[in-house]
């Protein structure tokens, strides 16, 4: 799909709009790790996606509303003490954040109904925007299964792991996909001579996307069991390479999504597999036509990975693993970015004297 199939006008004005979804996402990410880090996540024991956008006013109202998470297994067995004022405080986080996810949705539905009404989308960009904001109503499902997971349950003091990173991964797919959007909405690189022998080096760039996405799946595990704040030594963790305890013999393969040692084991021993391919590919493409971009992605992998040692090393605060979480989302739009350029300069028409990145986004 190229952007002379819409109109000019057209396509910087979805484009715009793109742009607004990206950045409401991105915060939306930020604002769900924040939620994560400061156990707000069950504030709120109900789905009310019309009730709930009101928040509770008045003692008996936010009485009502305390009384509810008393019943749940996190307070009676970890914030027993809780006063009203601290449940306020975590249930303004959960508020703000179901509250975001709607704001989104409002903001995507309007822009979507005013480019059909303009009549601006043509059966490719139909079902292409369809499909997003289906994945936006999707995601609200999959924040209310998330949630349910620790509510009602006798011995689960948080959300489920695996949900987590399911809601935490469906986010990256949408703000993918917004991006992706974007950018096919703009101006495509030229082909270069470079290109025409050899093909622009897709498979190398979709292998970072492939370890970047991984390794964040990886980390919403790690913050769904606060493991990050479980083994807070680096290199070593407890003193051991691998720690003893990797496979717990009460969970089995199930450590793997629910034990702390090997979640956090996992996440390291992936960044390490990351921070090594994204330096090897990098120089491996210092002369082909995307090695300013491979190197780009390299250079922020290096941040992330020290970034995240700072994290770890301090037992992740709220600023530094927001910072953490944050700066992951940037590598993951910059390896995307990668991919796309990558996938345009092999199928565009060859433009003999571009420079050695071409033109574009």
């Amino acid at each position: 799909m190229t952007p002379s199939s819409i109109p000019s006008n057209a396509a910087q004005a979805m484009r715009i709009w793109l742009v607004l979804i990206g950045l409401l996402v991105y915060a939306m990410i930020l604002i769900g790790g924040a939620t994560r880090l400061t156990d707000s996540g069950l504030s709120i024991t109900e789905w009310a996606p019309i009730k709930g956008i009101l928040p509770p006013v008045g003692p008996e109202a936010w009485a009502s509303e305390f009384g509810k998470y008393r019943q749940t297994a996190e307070f009676q067995q970890q914030n027993y003490n809780m006063t009203l004022a601290e449940f306020q405080f975590i249930y303004w986080w959960e508020w703000g954040h179901r509250l975001f996810g709607r704001l989104i949705g409002l903001v995507a539905i309007i822009g979507f109904g005013f480019f059909a009404l303009k009549g601006w989308l043509n059966r490719i960009w139909l079902i292409r925007l369809v499909i997003l904001i289906g994945l936006g109503a999707l995601q609200g499902l999959i924040g209310w299964w998330m949630v349910a997971s620790g509510i009602g349950e006798t011995t689960r003091l948080d959300v489920a792991p695996y949900r987590l990173m399911t809601h935490f991964g469906l986010a990256l797919l949408i703000i993918t996909l917004t991006s992706w959007y974007w950018m096919e909405l703009g101006s495509r690189p030229a082909r270069n001579p470079a290109v025409a022998s050899g093909g622009a080096p897709f498979w190398p760039a979709a292998l970072l996307l492939t370890l970047v996405a991984l390794q964040m799946l990886t980390g919403a595990l790690v913050a769904g069991l606060d493991a990050g704040r479980s083994y807070t030594d680096w290199p070593l963790m407890a003193g051991e390479l691998i720690p003893g305890h990797y496979l717990q013999t009460d969970l089995g393969l199930r450590s793997l999504f629910e034990g702390r040692a090997a979640t956090q084991f996992n996440h390291r021993f992936l960044a390490y597999g990351l921070f090594v391919a994204a330096f090897l590919i990098a120089v491996w493409q210092r002369r082909g036509p995307l090695a300013r971009s491979f190197a780009g992605v390299a250079a922020l992998v290096t941040a992330q990975a020290v970034l995240g040692i700072v994290t770890l090393v301090y037992a992740a605060p709220l600023q530094l693993a927001l910072m953490h979480q944050g700066l992951g989302v940037i590598v993951l739009l910059a390896s995307v970015r990668l991919v796309w350029r990558a996938s345009c300069l092999n199928a565009a028409p060859l433009a003999a004297g571009t420079g050695s990145e071409g033109s574009g986004q």
